[in-house]
């Protein structure tokens, strides 16, 4: 079987066999299941990894705006100011335009990205269909409910960002329209029944176990995704069964070092259930598969290694989570997250209350980069930031090779001490021995009888800046309070983004 190393350099291949994977199935029926010698060979199983490798794909090429968009509006970020974007900078203020280009390629590229999914399971069934031995039927089954795995985390975000939303399932997409848009409810229930029905046929491992596809999901990745669509429907018993089904299983662990988790040596650790894998193959030159970081990067700096490209400082950790980290005397998870300038440092500072702080607020790295003061923020995410010593000797771009972790096992934890605090019942400890898991990890002292406040709190110091994890935990709450923050006034009414116009003006949206 092929390796996804050897592989993922075809990904402009898989590309294209995205895009003809409804000719050549329209093709194989005119031809009575006689495939022309110009098709795919479905009878080759060996290259029915290549379909999934393009599922893979349109998951991990992720457009830059994506995660910014999905995570702007918690009171964990800012927008950068005084940019080329004024109204990414307005989402954050809660002031829509359905005009704003970002918005509509936000659902060009979720909805393209399940079309592309669903078209290579279509392409994966045709190849089930020539099958004959038994591993090669198993295995088709394995990376069709790998799909809907990869389907339902695509549909998660678009159904958190806009609620109701059109449920895609097979490539007869003008049957799917006209089925209409379903309730954002109805949307995660969805999320939760694909998840049912892929989990048996998935590999009973962590991502980092997987000798095929390496760091690919699992049956605990659709466990995870499962979990968080029924947080969002705050099915609470079912949450707490899924995590400690997660937490139950022994597999999977915190990584020890939380600032390392989110550079190169955390990559594909054992906490770490979803991973958006890139790579630039450890060469100085040639093919290279990159998420854009530039938007989260500092666009003023001294790398240690000289000639490391700086960013474009459009997302800022807010001064409200940098005081809330100060309060609780948080060190490593501050520093973790938090790149500081000399202007961020003076502003902290000029609050009396904070006129002192701790020596490791400072602009400087423990590896040695500088961040120096810019126009467009005074902090820069420290999660999103790979040190210029661990680039690729003659990579230069900001964060070239960097992985993108999307679901890791200190959330597992919190999802279930939450709902364990809303009144669910657990099977893999106490909530206060969940809780004190992830304080341990940062040398936090531990907790007894924690509260959902307390849990909220420490989901607030442990998952700030990721995915829009604290912004949804606010809603679903209705804590409109911490959202109206630093000059904001938040109201049920800003919960999701409008449809973008150009959709309106082409589907049956209501």
């Amino acid at each position: 079987m092929k390796n996804i190393n050897q592989v993922i350099k075809q990904l402009a291949l898989m590309l294209a066999l995205c895009m003809v994977v409804f000719s050549c199935t329209d093709k194989l029926e005119e031809n009575d299941g006689q495939l022309a010698a110009d098709d795919l060979d479905f009878t080759n199983s060996e290259d029915m990894v290549l379909p999934l490798i393009g599922g893979y794909s349109a998951v991990y090429s992720r457009g830059w705006e994506d995660p910014l968009l999905i995570g702007v509006r918690g009171d964990d970020v800012n927008a950068g100011g005084l940019g080329d974007q004024p109204q990414f900078a307005d989402t954050d203020l809660f002031i829509y335009d359905n005009g704003f280009w970002m918005y509509n390629q936000i659902w060009e590229n979720f909805y393209g990205d399940i079309v592309r999914i669903i078209s290579s399971r279509e392409t994966i069934q045709s190849y089930k269909d020539f099958a004959v031995e038994e591993d090669d039927l198993d295995r088709a089954d394995q990376y069709m409910a790998e799909c809907k795995v990869l389907s339902g985390f695509t549909h998660f975000q678009m159904s958190r960002l806009w609620g109701d939303i059109f449920i895609i399932e097979s490539s007869n997409i003008s049957a799917e329209l006209e089925n209409g848009v379903k309730t954002k409810a109805e949307v995660m229930q969805y999320i939760s029944d694909l998840m049912d029905e892929a989990i048996p046929f998935l590999l009973d491992a962590r991502p980092n176990e997987r000798q095929d596809v390496s760091g690919g999901v699992t049956k605990y990745t659709a466990l995870a995704i499962k979990a968080l669509a029924n947080l969002e429907l705050e099915n609470y018993q079912a949450v707490a069964d899924v995590t400690g089904e997660i937490i139950n299983s022994g597999k999977f662990n915190l990584y020890p070092d939380y600032y390392q988790l989110f550079k190169k040596p955390g990559e594909r650790s054992n906490e770490n259930l979803f991973e958006l894998q890139f790579s630039d193959y450890g060469t100085e030159s040639g093919a290279a598969n990159n998420h854009l970081y530039a938007p989260f990067g500092p666009s003023s700096w001294t790398p240690a290694v000289e000639g490391a490209s700086s960013g474009w400082g459009f997302y800022e950790p807010s001064l409200k989570f940098i005081k809330f980290m100060l309060d609780r005397g948080e060190t490593t998870r501050l520093s973790t997250s938090v790149n500081f300038t000399p202007r961020g440092i003076d502003e902290i500072t000029s609050d009396p209350e904070y006129a002192t702080l701790p020596s490791f607020v400072t602009n400087v790295s423990e590896d040695g980069d500088v961040f120096n003061d810019y126009s467009r923020a005074i902090f820069s995410s420290g999660k999103h930031y790979l040190p210029s010593t661990q680039l690729t000797p003659g990579r230069t771009d900001y964060g070239s090779g960097k992985n993108f972790i999307v679901i890791r096992y200190a959330e597992i934890l919190l999802m279930y001490a939450e709902a364990l605090t809303q009144g669910a019942n657990g099977t893999a400890g106490t909530a206060d021995q969940a809780v004190n898991e992830v304080r341990a990890r940062v040398g936090m002292s531990a907790l007894s009888n924690v509260t959902l406040d307390d849990v909220m709190d420490e989901k607030f110091a442990e998952l700030a800046m990721e995915w829009g994890v604290r912004y949804f935990d606010m809603i679903r709450l209705n804590k409109y309070d911490e959202l109206s923050y630093e000059g904001r006034t938040f109201t049920a009414e800003d919960e999701y983004l409008p449809y973008p116009q150009a959709q309106l003006d082409l589907l049956p949206l209501e």
